[in-house]
């Protein structure tokens, strides 16, 4: 189980784009998130008529490494910590460090 998870809204806590909030679009495998409107880069496309692709400039999401965001708290409105604990119904869930507020309900 992984302490963040797609559709999570996350801050970033390093690099070019430290405090920009976004959500998790997708987790990779190998310990990267892509964030949405984080981490832009310009990709430039050669066009593609058989595929219906226009060439040009394209900005897209660059994956960010997972050590560089924190799970967004609502209630502190600050990136939080994430641990995990098993409930008395033996599930699993995240919680937040500091308020011991259950994140997956």
């Amino acid at each position: 189980m992984n302490r963040i998870k797609k559709g999570d809204e996350v801050v970033v806590i390093a690099g070019k784009d430290k405090g920009r909030r976004g959500a998790v679009l997708r987790v990779l495998d190998d310990e990267r998130v892509v964030v949405e409107n984080v981490n832009m880069a310009k990709r430039h496309v050669r066009p593609n008529p058989n595929a219906g692709v226009t060439g040009g400039i394209v900005e897209k999401e660059m994956p960010l490494h997972i050590s560089n965001v924190m799970l967004f708290n609502p209630v502190t409105k600050k990136g939080d910590r994430v641990g995990f604990r098993t409930l008395e119904d033996g599930r699993r869930v995240r919680f937040f460090r500091s308020s011991k507020e259950v994140v997956d309900v």
